[in-house]
């Protein structure tokens, strides 16, 4: 074939012969085996190449007519002949210019030699030496010709048009091997006419191109003898490259910030304005980029001291005071964690030199008031990053396994650590005791100490002595609830079981409270009496809140305080005398009184550090999403699917049933406390009553009963009035935009972030008990109806509120659904809204729709049982005096849900609606609509059947083109200099063709989402026993057997094969600061824990 056919004839053959209905072959198709297929094959054409260089590569047959094939084929509209043949073209060039270069090396010493030689007299050269050395040079010279020849009709033949190709493989093929050109052959390749394909293809919509174009740029600026020759493509190129650090692809910004970094240690460098496109990423939520920010971080902060050569600072101490100012200028002094874990990779050493931090901080001249402040907070992120070795919240590091060594190396580091603080320590508290934020701070160092070194280590115990009393002084000091909360976990911490020293910190904190206590009773009777000033209250308050910050590591019940805090509760709320700090504190004490008294008579050692750490994290944790799954499996209100389980903890009989019975009285007349304070217009006050009302409803509940059965008289369930007022409360203060409207005028962003998380935690509070069965299952439908309004707010959260509801009974979970449209067309009917309101409900509608998933057999029996409630309610026989059957319209949203429904159910869904539907009925166009709606599927199945017929197979498929929009109108980074325009020889449709595209593009670095404002509303109170249409309530409170998270995945992956030309930027950027709202599913798991 080769002998008889020209090239053109051959790649004819060969693309008729070829199945193109195939879109696999050994290049693209996965797998191991033929990835080392494409090593194989380059190597082969390596070693060809380098075998024939002295001899056949100048034959002037060979590989002239191999060149000439493979350009053919290159061209060629079969992307399998265009890919390999291009990889190939690509080998060989490479191949030919490592030949080149040993040619030309060859060439320079031949006339190097012959330069020499000429310059002998004649009695001094050798007979025949110039002549041999002449036809040397000649012929070399021709060799060289011919090289250059081919790597020319290479390049211009295969390169020029394959870089720009629409396969991004081959385009990246084409810059990865121009990039060894380049450096191979600097005096032939490195100008400016083989740089702008690098630079243009910087612009490259897909992320391997841009990958391997940096890649090959960090391989030019590595080499210092090139940076003269790249001066004009740094200048016109930097922009770009500058931009791209923020681009969507992980991979590709850090490499750019790595060749940014390479960059900066040349002559002219970065200024400062450009270096400050790569300063935040330090607080990226992705760890790779900030990293590669923190090296670039410490490198400029260290030449900075250098070249300020500041030598009246020792050590350390001048890193950290320009570290300091970097933070606080900056403006993101909550991400000092960030920070730190950043810079931990290239400044480890200098973040671990305690010594330096804390003579600084001791020392009485030296840092300000602010700097003091921010040593302290990344001193502290120092000491937990070397502690734990773990990055913070929101920055994952990937699946690393902890070796051996790294384990020995941290446990080296809490070492240190303790042993270097444990005497220091007191005299910080002591210096910063009266600076609530950097005391706050300071409290947490012990908590990643070796502990056992206070009684193990001589000469240490006496310090903890001192440590007892500065925790001492400054809760007798602070009212702060961020100091309180750190003093709460320090004492949990340090009043542990396991550790020697724990009946000191017992025996001391007890002592504390007794204090405490002693002041408390000595105005509680001028409280209670209404005769107590100013003063008295808040002495009284500041008492309560210290208590309550106690009381989270610490038992309670002892001081017997439920009384007291009752009846004060009692008298303020009388004599209308609401003040805020003393009601709060009295509500909170008196819970944990309850809470630790179930623990108690659950658990034989209440005690136990585990359950210490519960309570603290159910206060401290406050702004989260969860309280986490351990808190409810320690307090027996672990979900029931776990009842069967045999616990850890030993158990003792149940209390006397006279105690049993004083606690369920005093459980009853807290939640009738609570109840009023629901109604109350004090903000703080109301919250704080409904976020307890949340806990206690749940760890007094029958689930826990099951856990443990002879605690069955401690069940309590809410009454009908208390529902009535937890449901209102949600419909008032949880969906409500009337605080984010106050909020709005006054432009307090932060305000409305906390706003909102708090409102996301009182929703999860009152989902949980939905779905623990404290409150009817009905009750959900105050939660449903809202899923559409506030999904951007509350979506996650109600989202696993009703798939949870399907695992736990899927029919009666379908009846709320269908309960919940019902109340909004009946409230749609009564307030004569208009015809709009139809369409957001079936908005809604549609939402709801989807949760069912994509199994439908199992989700059969739920949707009938849903179309059989809506059919029923929309035939429901009007009330008196109305002649038509205004619920009629109630089928549109109804047929919202058809397009799951099985064909045998359609049928069966059919006879019921012609039961339920009078004859008259049948021709309304809401009837016919929802008759059409059930028929939709099996007719259009039967068009779809009639058209494929016995069709035969396609030919090569292709893509469709696009309706809106076009990869044109985006870029991973927006640049003013645009790509060159992308150009193939290969056939085309006239069509534009659909392009690839990867998830996530958009430039932004943004430090939050923007909120959705609503008109705020006020909605009337319900209760579940006023609803309108009702479902059966039988086994609605049947056991939640199987709470297990739903993950329904409704979307279709494309075949990546049937693309064409790929475009990665059209989406949100990967890079964002890390975020305090996270709604990851493993947040989601914990919130319905």
């Amino acid at each position: 074939m080769l002998d008889n056919m020209q090239n053109a004839e051959i790649i004819g053959k060969l693309t008729k012969e070829f199945n193109e209905d195939s879109v696999n072959y050994p290049l693209c198709t996965p797998g191991p085996q033929l990835k080392r297929f494409k090593a194989g094959l380059c190597e082969f054409v390596r070693v060809l190449v380098r075998l024939c260089q002295n001899s056949l590569i100048y034959d002037e047959y060979l590989f002239p007519s191999l060149v000439a094939l493979l350009t053919g084929l290159s061209d060629s509209q079969v992307r399998a002949f265009r890919h390999t043949s291009t990889l190939i073209a690509m080998k060989v060039m490479t191949g030919l210019v490592e030949v080149a270069v040993l040619v030309s090396v060859q060439l320079q010493t031949s006339q190097r030699q012959h330069d020499m030689e000429n310059s002998k007299g004649a009695h001094e050269r050798a007979p025949g030496r110039l002549e041999d050395l002449q036809a040397t040079i000649s012929e070399l010279q021709e060799n060289r010709g011919e090289l250059s020849c081919m790597m020319n009709t290479t390049f211009r033949g295969v390169f020029v048009h394959r870089y720009r190709d629409q396969l991004a493989d081959i385009r990246a093929t084409c810059i990865e091997e121009l990039g060894m050109w380049l450096q191979k052959d600097p005096e032939d390749f490195l100008n400016d006419g083989y740089l702008k394909y690098l630079g243009w293809t910087l612009h490259d919509k897909q992320s391997p191109v841009r990958l391997r174009c940096v890649r090959a740029l960090q391989g030019l600026y590595q080499e210092k003898e090139f940076i003269g020759r790249l001066e004009f493509f740094t200048s016109r190129f930097k922009e770009r490259m500058l931009s791209m650090v923020l681009d969507k692809d992980p991979e590709v910004a850090v490499e750019v910030v790595n060749l940014l970094l390479l960059l900066q240690q040349t002559e002219d460098g970065l200024k400062e304005e450009e270096c400050g496109h790569i300063y935040p990423l330090v607080y990226a939520s992705n760890r790779a980029l900030a990293s590669a920010a923190g090296v670039f971080l410490f490198k400029k902060l260290k030449t900075v001291l250098a070249s300020e050569q500041q030598s009246a600072k020792s050590g350390n101490a001048a890193f950290f005071q320009i570290l300091i100012s970097f933070f606080i200028q900056s403006e993101f002094h909550e991400h000092g964690a960030y920070l730190v874990d950043s810079l931990w990779a290239a400044a480890r050493s200098e973040l671990r030199d305690w010594d330096t931090m804390t003579a600084l901080l001791l020392q009485e001249s030296g840092l300000v008031y602010e700097e003091e402040g921010v040593l302290i907070e990344l001193m502290m992120c120092a000491v937990r990053q070397a502690a734990q070795a773990t990055p913070p919240v929101g920055r994952t590091q990937g699946r690393k396994n902890v070796t051996g060594k790294d384990k020995k190396v941290q446990e080296q580091d809490r070492r240190r650590i303790t042993s270097h603080f444990i005497p220091l320590l007191p005299p910080l508290l002591a210096k910063y005791s009266a600076d609530a934020g950097k005391v706050s701070l300071l409290l947490k160092a012990p908590l990643y100490f070796s502990l056992e070194m206070y009684s193990s280590a001589a000469g240490l115990d006496k310090h903890l002595d001192l440590l007892l009393s500065q925790v001492w002084g400054i809760i007798e000091k602070h009212t702060d609830v961020e100091v309180l909360e750190a003093c709460a976990t320090l004492v949990s911490t340090l009043c542990a079981d396991r550790y020697t020293f724990s009946s000191r910190t017992n025996l001391a904190f007890s002592q504390l409270m007794d204090g405490l206590t002693e002041c408390l009773s000595a105005y509680l009777g001028d409280l209670v009496q209404g005769t107590a000033d100013d003063d008295d209250v808040y002495s009284a308050a500041a008492a309560l809140k210290r208590i309550a910050a106690l009381s989270c590591a610490m038992d309670p019940t002892g001081w017997k305080l439920f009384d007291s805090c009752l009846e004060l509760l009692k008298s303020r709320m009388e004599s209308r005398e609401f003040d805020k700090e003393l009601m709060v504190s009295a509500l909170r004490c008196a819970a944990f009184y309850l809470m630790w008294a179930k623990v108690n008579a659950v658990n034989s050692t209440p005690a136990e550090v585990l359950i210490h750490t519960a309570f603290i994290l159910l206060w401290m944790l406050r702004n989260s999403l969860t309280l986490g799954p351990s808190f409810t499996h320690l307090l027996g209100c672990s979900p029931p699917a776990h009842n069967n389980a045999t616990t850890a903890n030993p158990r003792r009989p149940c209390r006397g049933q006279e105690e049993v019975k004083r606690l369920k009285k005093d459980m009853r007349s807290f939640c009738r406390v609570c109840e009023t304070c629901l109604c109350l217009n004090q903000n703080e006050i109301r919250d704080q009553a409904f976020e307890l009302l949340c806990d206690l409803l749940l760890l007094y509940s029958a689930s826990s009963a099951r856990v443990e059965p002879e605690l069955g008289a401690l069940v309590h369930l809410p009454s009908d009035s208390l529902r009535s007022e937890m449901s209102a409360f949600l419909l008032d203060y949880v969906f409500s935009d009337c605080e984010d409207a106050e909020l709005d005028v006054e432009g307090e962003e932060a305000m409305k972030i906390t706003l909102l998380q708090k409102r996301r935690n009182q929703l999860a509070g009152y989902c949980k008990l939905v779905l623990f069965g404290v409150l009817d299952l009905t009750a959900a439908t105050n939660v449903f109806k809202h899923y559409n309004k506030y999904f951007k707010d509350f979506g996650d959260i109600i989202k696993e509120t009703v798939s949870k509801s399907k695992v736990i009974d899927p029919v009666r979970s379908a009846k709320t659904v269908c309960l919940c449209l019902q109340q909004m067309f009946s409230e749609m009917l009564t307030e004569e809204r208009s015809r709009q309101d139809v369409g957001e409900i079936r908005d809604l509608a549609k939402r709801l729709a989807m949760s069912f998933g994509i199994d439908l057999k199992r989700a059969r029996k739920p949707l009938v049982a849903l179309h059989v409630e809506g059919v029923r309610f929309a035939f429901r026989e009007p009330p008196e005096g109305d002649e038509q059957r205004s619920n009629v319209a109630f089928l549109e949203i109804l047929s919202e849900f058809s397009f799951k429904l099985l064909q045998q159910d359609r049928v069966h869904l059919a006879a019921v609606l012609k039961s339920e539907c009078p004859d008259a009925a049948l021709s309304w166009p809401s009837v016919r609509l929802y008759q059409r709606s059930l028929e939709g599927r099996s007719s259009a199945k039967a068009k779809v059947t009639g058209e494929r017929g016995d069709a035969p197979t396609a030919k090569r498929k292709r893509s469709t083109p696009q309706v809106g929009g076009s990869w044109l109108d985006g870029s991973s980074v927006h640049s003013s200099l645009p790509p060159p325009a992308l150009a193939s020889t290969a056939q085309r449709q006239p069509a534009c063709r659909a392009t690839e595209s990867e998830p996530g593009s958009e430039d932004e670095f943004s430090l939050g989402s923007s909120m959705r404002r609503v008109k705020p509303c006020r909605h009337p109170s319900l209760s579940s026993s006023h609803t309108v249409p009702t479902v059966d309530t039988e086994d609605i409170n049947s056991p939640l057997n199987l709470l297990s998270l739903i993950a329904d995945d409704d979307d279709e992956e494309e075949d990546p094969d049937f693309k064409d030309y790929e475009s990665d930027s059209d989406n949100d950027s990967a890079y964002t600061l890390p975020s305090t709202r996270h709604t990851s599913a493993s947040a989601l798991d914990e919130l319905f824990a």
